[in-house]
């Protein structure tokens, strides 16, 4: 068995790889902060992002429960329902309500077979992401509020620079001089008079707690982030318990090799031996016996689990039987479909085996008031002013195609009516772009009118009983100040068919 890397080493290299500034963008399911539920899992109308689908949130909201009070360990959960039905939303808001301590690992099945690994690898990769370990370290810290900083550079630009740093605390004072990580650090977290820091002795990182209360009427004016906090008391060196939370796949890496962590950046991970695994888990267990860590069951979400074969599902059944498995929960949008890998017909395309371990959460398709207040808070997340009547006309889309579709068109008429030099989206908005951009029903009923133009065409060999249909709307009179169906496709005020 390898020799593992100590707490120290690991929790500091994991820290160094996570010191990384991310982006926030606007995504499909950014609006989502939760599952919308009180503290008796009764429904918050509107509430964290999430609309309708009552049921559904309260049998999420009772697996978080589980989840957080470690019952449900090994377990795995189904979200069935059509598509646009909101399953992928309710898997984010379990994310959100279980918080950034919990591991939750989010992938799609047929990421499985694009790795460059075998599938088991893959997988398991996948479910040691999803168990967090809990590590409790004492390290020694320098609690403070900086009285002064002083650092020197020489004047030829040639040679180390030096620092002074002197610390006090509501019963002592002290000088410290600062070596050139310490001065690097400092002039990284902007290091000033008056702020509230702490020092790792260990591994040399500063956290800035604040500034100090007496310090509070340096300046006239300060920043909304501004955080006031009182002069530490005491001893300026302390011990402090600390707590970090890794992924054993994480800890995996780091021992695989010997700058493993480096694969961390890269996601280079490759295919990890089975007895680094092993020496993981028995080191694990010495840990938690000496109450040095402790295990966090997470979630490992898995997305379109029809495309998995039947040698995926078989190696989730065994693994759901592991003492270190975290919850998987899946989501499909199949009814009775094949197997993929055999020529078996099953629920969902998932073995009866595995569905008798799994609790199964139905989600139904969503009613028109549902979809208006899903558009309207997509409207907002994006940044859309729509008047009344475009919002009304983006509901009938919705219900007469799909919400994703309707969603797709909030950005664009934004973008039309920012080029018309309008502060809000109308109809007029709404209209140019239905025209500009087809949903599936007209663009399934387009192929089939000039199939025969299209290259490769073998309309005979089609089965007729498997051809979609088509439903025409085009037949029943739009309500005034919503319609669609008439699109000025020219801009001279003449309608045209879309």
């Amino acid at each position: 068995m390898m020799d593992t890397l100590s707490i120290g080493d690991m929790t500091s290299a994991l820290t160094d790889a996570r010191e990384i500034t991310h982006m926030e963008r606007v995504g499909a399911h950014s609006h989502i902060r939760g599952l919308g539920l009180d503290e008796r899992l009764e429904i918050r109308p509107q509430c964290q992002g999430m609309v309708g689908q009552v049921a559904a949130r309260r049998a999420a909201g009772i697996v978080v429960k589980m989840i957080n009070e470690g019952k449900i360990a090994g377990r795995a959960v189904l979200l069935a329902g059509p598509p646009g039905s909101g399953k992928t939303a309710i898997a984010m808001g379990i994310s959100k309500a279980l918080g950034s301590d919990t591991p939750f690992i989010n992938m799609a099945a047929s990421e499985v077979f694009s790795l460059e690994m075998s599938k088991t690898e893959a997988l398991t990769q996948a479910l040691r992401k999803a168990i967090g370990i809990r590590i409790k370290e004492e390290t020694e810290i320098i609690e403070g509020e900086v009285v002064e900083i002083l650092i020197e550079t020489p004047a030829s630009a040639v040679g180390q620079r030096t620092g002074k740093l002197t610390l006090k605390t509501t019963e002592m004072e002290t000088i410290y001089e600062l070596g050139q990580k310490m001065i690097d650090n400092c002039i990284k977290e902007k290091i000033q008079a008056g702020d509230v820091v702490t020092f790792d002795k260990a591994t040399g990182r500063i956290v800035k707690m604040g500034r100090s209360f007496s310090r509070a009427r340096d300046y006239d004016a300060t920043g909304a982030q501004t955080r006031f906090v009182q002069c530490p008391d005491g001893e300026l060196q302390k011990r402090k318990e600390v707590v970090h939370v890794v992924s054993i796949h994480e800890m995996d890496v780091i021992n695989s090799r010997a700058q493993g962590f480096l694969a961390l950046f890269s996601g280079d991970t490759g295919e990890i031996k089975s007895e680094i695994r092993e020496g993981i888990n028995v080191k694990v267990g010495e840990w938690r016996e000496e109450g040095k860590a402790e295990v966090v069951p997470g979630v490992l979400f898995i997305d379109e689990a029809h495309m998995l074969d039947i040698e995926c599902f078989s190696f989730m059944n065994r693994a759901l039987e592991n003492e270190m498995s975290p919850v998987i929960i899946m989501a499909t949008n199949r009814g009775m479909t094949r197997i993929r890998g055999t020529t078996y017909v099953s629920p969902h395309g998932i073995p009866i085996d595995l569905l008798d371990r799994m609790v199964i959460i139905k989600t139904n398709s969503y009613d028109q008031q549902d979809l208006k207040k899903i558009l309207a808070i997509r409207s907002e997340e994006e940044d859309v002013d729509l008047e009344e009547e475009a919002l009304e006309a983006l509901t009938k889309i919705a219900v007469d195609s799909s919400l994703r579709y309707a969603i797709q068109l909030i950005t664009t008429a934004g973008v039309v009516a920012k080029r018309a030099n309008k502060a809000q989206v109308s109809v007029a908005h709404v209209r140019r772009v239905y025209s500009l951009f087809l949903d599936e029903k007209r663009s399934t009923k387009y192929l089939e009118q000039y199939q025969n133009e299209y290259m490769f065409d073998e309309p005979d060999e089609i089965d007729e009983t498997k051809k979609v249909v088509v439903k025409d709307d085009n037949d029943g009179e739009a309500s005034a100040g919503t319609s669609v169906e008439e699109v000025d496709l020219t801009g001279d005020g003449d309608a045209h068919s879309a």
